[in-house]
């Protein structure tokens, strides 16, 4: 029996894999989403969690959560992404209490938590790391404007700033010149403090234009580790993954091959068990020069592309693993096949600066059944948590749904991407599916490796929407 501490399309994903194995679900839910809301509605039991609307007063309260947990008797609980699922402080709570965590262990969380401890350990482990100062020591005469302004002097301008709990593109800043740096490493400092409760700070040597590539893992507690390729997640806004594909295009099968070894390392370098990822910037400037970037310690929102050119249900095999089953295949088994797309739609402005939008979705059909996996006639697939005639409120994530699609080469599955987004029907709240078909359509986009995480930037009058 499982709890999803979560909402939402994760939440109704994990349970569409749990009803297919047999397993009965429990849901939470906050009283801004209600008992109706679709997650609630999918799981075998529910219950309202917290007092109030917020993520604070519902799912991110891990005793409330617990309580449930204990009083219907479950045994496990996946923390789906966001919110507490990379809380080792949760995790250790719910191992306390004689239940499992799917996920990893509370020391490999609190290993990556840090971005300055996890590049220390990568350095060590042989994975390569960005240039850059990383505070080990935690010393506060180490976030002075002074020292660091000192570090940025030596790493070379630009530099990037970056919160050291950082995530979800907050707590960043691109610094391109010194006389730039005491505005921008203040901001970032305010920003991280209050996003996560710590102010402090690493530096990056920026890299220009990149490609972002990350590598999707699964390990088990037999001590075996297998990669399940990559995913190339280059565009994007303020940091924000927009649309993402796999495997990454256009890869020397030589630098292929080392972007998995190196996220498999990782992984060992911390002892990880389950799925998590590891994510890796690929410099454009100097083919075949990569740098690990963080790891993420949970299953992440663009999973499904993964899923769709391997085969494997990954929430089948955190839920295997969380049991203490052996990895249910080894890395010779692994085969990637064709290419997946995955478009994020959310209820926000493009023409106002991508403004959050809220109100009642009253009519809402994509171009696929919703919650039912990929229909290998048709190779699209759809995961939401939303339904006709449900509020997109102003307490969570605006993302509305996300739609997959997979072909046998990159070509196809692009086709099938728009085809599929102009296939949408959304009335009650603006979206951004006409710029995700801009995007899709660009000459750019549609060449193999061609994109990088400039994109927008560089071609912002060819994508820019207007009212």
């Amino acid at each position: 029996k499982v709890l999803i501490a979560n909402r939402g399309e994760i939440a109704c994903r994990v349970i569409r894999t749990c009803q297919r194995l047999g397993i009965p679900t429990v849901a939470i839910y906050s009283s801004a989403d209600g008992p109706d809301c679709l997650h609630a509605r999918m799981a075998d039991e529910s219950y309202q969690i917290g007092t109030g609307p917020t993520p604070r007063e519902s799912y991110l309260q891990p005793d409330d959560i617990l309580r449930v947990a204990l009083d219907t008797g479950v045994h496990a609980i996946h923390p789906g992404y966001g919110f507490l699922s990379e809380n080792a402080a949760f995790a250790e709570l719910v191992t306390n209490h004689r239940m499992t965590l799917v996920g990893p262990p509370p020391s490999a969380m609190t290993a990556m938590a840090s971005k300055s401890r996890s590049k220390a350990i990568m350095e060590a482990a042989g994975v390569p790391t960005t240039p850059g100062y990383f505070d080990q020591l935690g010393l506060p005469e180490h976030q002075t404007v002074e020292f660091l302004l000192s570090q940025a002097v030596r790493i070379g301008f630009p530099v990037l700033i970056k919160a050291v709990m950082g995530g979800g593109g907050k707590g960043m800043r691109l610094v391109g010149q010194e006389s730039e740096f005491d505005d921008a490493l203040r901001a970032c400092q305010r920003e991280a403090q209050s996003a996560f409760g710590n102010a402090d700070v690493l530096l990056e040597k920026y890299l220009v234009r990149p490609r972002h590539v990350e590598v999707q893992i699964v390990a088990d507690s037999h001590g075996n580790v297998v990669h399940l390729f990559e995913r190339d997640c280059s565009l994007q806004r303020r940091h924000q993954k927009i649309i993402e594909e796999a495997p990454a295009s256009d890869l020397p099968p030589d630098l292929r091959a080392r972007l998995g070894e190196n996220g498999c390392q990782a992984a060992r370098a911390v002892g990880y068990v389950n799925a998590g990822t590891v994510e890796f910037l690929l410099d454009t400037t100097t083919p075949g020069d990569f740098f690990f970037c963080e790891m993420n310690t949970r299953l992440q929102v663009e999973h499904p592309i993964t899923e769709q050119i391997t085969g494997v249900d990954l929430v089948e095999w955190q839920l295997r693993i969380a049991a203490g089953e052996v990895l249910p295949k080894t890395q010779d088994e692994l085969y990637a096949r064709g290419h997946a797309f995955e478009a994020r739609v959310y209820a926000e402005h493009p023409a106002r600066g991508f403004l959050p939008a809220t109100g009642t979705v009253w009519h809402h059909q994509p171009p696929a059944p919703v919650n039912q996996g990929s229909c290998k006639e048709s190779g699209i697939r759809v995961d939401t948590g939303l339904q006709a005639g449900q509020q997109v409120g102003v307490y969570y994530d605006p993302m509305i749904s996300k739609l997959i699609v997979h072909d046998t080469d990159r070509t196809a599955a692009l086709q099938k991407l728009v085809r599929a987004l102009k296939g949408y029907q959304i009335a009650g709240v603006p979206t951004n599916i006409d710029f995700l078909i801009k995007c899709a359509t660009h000459p750019t986009f549609g060449k193999a490796g061609a994109v990088n995480t400039g994109f927008l930037e560089d071609f912002a009058d060819d994508v820019r929407m207007e009212e």
